[in-house]
């Protein structure tokens, strides 16, 4: 089949942001720039970038703000940062950023383990954020972390995400991003899930995000695809998970996830070798710094 007739996919590169900050080294700043601009370059087409959050909490993106002033914007390619609060929007915006991401979970324990809230608390600390996003025409993503198992609640019954999935749509979310946190999602689940949020959410809408952690990311892709979803999270390199999140280490990495799709006849945009080549000095000087 023609390139230009295969079926399109979206990759959202997320290793600057939810790889770097579960590193316990921090990368200097001009590495991370570079890291972002040639992920741009390889055809991705989103890169989560940075994040505003507290910096004494996740200090290795306390550099966010000159993060997104420094990085190459280029045309067509959406970049991205996670905001939790106002305070953290102001920031985002004085650097100029024009698409953001909020977070909340699928378990009020993971919330509160995560940002020392609940599901309701995630809501009323982004809910201003959301306001001012539309008024000022910010792009919005919606995460939905824990979304198949939680690791202090267990598994997650697929009735407990519409509601919050319907909470981000009328928040006014572009795109809402279900998450399995800790990779213990099996394809099933995640059947069970999306039939139970296409209920409120048209798969047009939908990304999903995984982590490697058993060995399932991507079967998991396989059963997002077969249900319609097109939209997919990967860091390069594997990097990363989630900090608060006990057994999150590891993203699904881009470079499978690219060479998978192709494989199955799916086109991306995404250049493998330059993707690779992007993370390979992140990769050595991590490697160098635990050696």
């Amino acid at each position: 089949m023609s390139e230009d007739f295969r079926p399109a996919v979206t990759v959202v590169e997320v290793g600057p942001r939810d790889g770097l900050q579960n590193e316990a080294v921090a990368v200097p700043l001009d590495a991370k720039v570079a890291f972002v601009d040639a992920l741009a370059a390889a055809g991705v087409a989103a890169v989560e970038a940075t994040s505003f959050v507290n910096p004494k909490l996740v200090p290795q993106l306390a550099d966010a703000t000159d993060l997104m002033r420094r990085i190459d914007r280029r045309p067509g390619v959406r970049c991205l940062a996670l905001v939790p609060n106002e305070r953290g929007y102001d920031r985002a915006r004085e650097a100029g950023v024009d698409a953001i991401a909020l977070f909340t979970a699928a378990t009020d324990t993971f919330a509160q383990a995560n940002v020392g809230t609940t599901i309701d608390g995630t809501f009323e600390r982004f809910a201003p954020v959301a306001a001012r996003a539309r008024t000022d025409s910010v792009w919005m993503r919606g995460y939905v972390s824990v979304a198949f198992h939680c690791p202090y609640a267990g598994p997650v019954a697929p009735d407990a995400l519409p509601p919050i999935v319907s909470r981000l749509l009328d928040l006014g979310c572009d795109e809402i991003c279900l998450a399995d946190t800790i990779g213990r999602a099996e394809p099933g689940e995640v059947k069970r899930a999306l039939d139970a949020v296409f209920s409120v959410c048209p798969a047009e809408r939908l990304a999903l995000h995984f982590h490697d952690t058993s060995g399932n990311a991507l079967d998991n892709v396989d059963a997002g695809l077969a249900a319609g979803v097109r939209v997919f999270d990967g860091a390069a390199g594997g990097l990363g998970g989630c900090p608060f999140a006990p057994g999150a280490p590891g993203n699904l990495a881009t470079e499978s996830l690219v060479a998978h799709l192709a494989r199955h006849g799916y086109r991306t945009g995404v250049d493998r070798e330059a993707l690779m080549a992007a993370v390979a000095p992140i990769l050595s000087r991590l490697r160098g710094a635990s050696a």
